[in-house]
């Protein structure tokens, strides 16, 4: 059975250790003013694994670096081999 924190308009704050399909309490433990309202706190996440984090999240596919040898549907493949130089030839002149 879980723990439940109440607070009454006073600004007094008393547990309850009750079942979820009890009915919340209607005065204050304390002071006995009503009505009483539940207290809600935040609740610690921790996202561990891959895809949770700004540079995991949207990748998709790794672009290929290579050209494929051989017939391809885009006509930049093809272009790209035709670019390359051999290095020895830009040097040393």
């Amino acid at each position: 059975m879980p723990i439940y924190e109440y607070r009454c308009p006073e600004g007094h704050t008393f547990e309850r250790f009750q079942s979820m399909t009890a009915p919340p309490p209607d005065r204050c433990d304390v002071c006995g003013a009503t009505p009483v309202e539940l207290v809600l706190y935040p609740v610690a996440i921790h996202y561990k694994g891959s895809g949770f984090y700004s540079t995991d999240y949207g990748k998709g596919k790794p672009e290929k670096k290579e050209a494929p040898s051989g017939d391809s549907a885009s006509g930049k493949t093809e272009a790209k081999p035709a670019e390359k130089k051999p290095a020895s030839s830009s040097g040393g002149d």
